[in-house]
């Protein structure tokens, strides 16, 4: 028969860890809220800085470096599962299409991650291309 003191501390010991899961779920969410923002400051701090310098030295924005001046681009994943299926492909041969890996095509469309910047940009080339023009591209590329 267990001892009435070591359930009593086992059953306390089970609450507690119940509660402060309830308690650190928003501060959990919270901080990987903040790390995103962080990181997105980071990166318009740094492209500031790399706009300055060329201010600087009295030069244009090089076209290796696009100004985030561009049209927006937003980005469903739903939709890329659709655009998949209208043009008639696996997701290998999307891959092959936008220069991607099928697992990054494959996080996409799960909506586990989303694209970067140039890759939105190829989709929205992708968009505008048909079944033929799409079969025409993976041939060419073999």
């Amino acid at each position: 028969m267990p001892n009435i003191a070591s359930v009593l501390k086992d059953e306390i010991t089970r609450l507690c860890r119940k509660e402060l899961r309830v308690q650190l779920e928003p501060i959990r969410s919270a901080s990987a809220t903040h790390r995103r923002d962080i990181a997105d400051l980071k990166r318009r701090l740094a492209q500031l800085e790399r706009e300055n310098a060329r201010l600087r030295k009295g030069t244009a924005p090089s076209e290796e470096e696009p100004m985030d001046n561009g049209p927006k681009l937003r980005f469903v994943a739903k939709g890329l599962g659709s655009l998949r299926k209208r043009l008639g492909v696996s997701i290998e041969e999307f891959a092959t299409l936008l220069g991607v890996s099928p697992q990054s095509i494959y996080n996409w469309q799960a909506g586990k991650t989303v694209p970067r910047r140039a890759q939105l940009e190829k989709l929205a080339a992708v968009r505008s291309i048909g079944k033929r023009e799409a079969r025409q591209m993976l041939e060419s590329s073999e």
